[in-house]
């Protein structure tokens, strides 16, 4: 298919990114405990090419950077930290998706018809609702990606002797696997840098702050963390948006 001569530049330079990274996902394999993968950039390509066009257009002052996708965020969605009603009544995309090939019973995929809330983009879409009203406004410097595209998840046998299943983020993979993985997400991550030339790089937790450093490592772009919006941390549940946006403001990121 001939590219679109009438596409932003740095729109087009992210899904060429994303096409590749999408190929090089694919051609991966994981052993065991991994029972089932997710690749929201294959089945959900059509809601993720739509975000990235309505709101991925360059410069970009800042860039948030996310793990993986949640089992109730872009695995439904194709939207980094994608919660349903975020993506559907804030960011007006109502784009429909497919399902994974292999899909685990504990974990649907249900689109934007998912009743299951991920709370993290709850969490962190309500603050950039809350600071910045609409999302032209947000989007109008800013942009979120997942460092990773792929949701991991694990065998977890359960009592009774039926066949569960968990959340295996990244970073818990053995070393011989997560190796081929974060070499094709640092050259996607380095793509999109380039085509957005963002200021500043958000590390939404502390992996994708170490992910950002290693393969931005030269880079003109100044990488900060704030706290990961998971309800797993403690910290989180404690007023989560007052310390992001106390972070963000100490970073200079945004400004009082």
């Amino acid at each position: 298919m001939p590219p679109d001569r009438t596409m932003d530049a740095a729109v087009r330079a992210q899904l060429d990114a994303a096409e590749q990274l999408r190929k090089a996902m694919d051609a991966l394999r994981f052993s065991a405990p991994v029972a089932c993968v997710y690749n929201p950039l294959d089945y959900a390509w059509n809601a993720f090419r739509a975000y990235v066009e309505r709101y991925g257009s360059a410069p970009k002052r800042t860039l948030f950077l996310g793990m993986n996708p949640g089992p109730w965020g872009m695995a439904q969605t194709g939207v980094p930290f994608g919660e349903v009603t975020a993506v559907r009544e804030w960011m007006r995309i109502a784009v429909p998706t497919g399902r994974p090939p292999d899909e685990h019973p504990q974990y649907p995929v249900e689109g934007l018809a998912c009743r299951r809330s991920e709370v993290s983009g709850q969490r962190l879409w309500g603050l950039f609702r809350e600071r910045f009203g609409t999302p032209e406004a947000f989007f109008a410097d800013h942009l979120v990606v997942n460092y990773c595209p792929l949701l991991f998840i694990a065998a977890s046998p359960r009592r009774n002797g039926t066949e569960g299943g968990r959340n295996l983020t990244p970073d818990k993979l053995p070393a011989g696997e997560h190796r081929a993985l974060y070499a094709a997400c640092g050259v996607h991550l380095r793509a999109v840098v380039a085509a957005l030339r963002p200021r500043f790089l958000v590390g939404i937790g502390a992996f994708a702050e170490a992910r950002a450093r290693e393969d931005l490592s030269g880079a003109d772009v100044e990488i900060v963390r704030i706290l990961h919006p998971s309800p797993a941390s403690p910290l989180s549940n404690r007023d989560w948006p007052g310390t992001a946006v106390r972070q963000l403001l100490d970073a200079g990121v945004w400004a009082g």
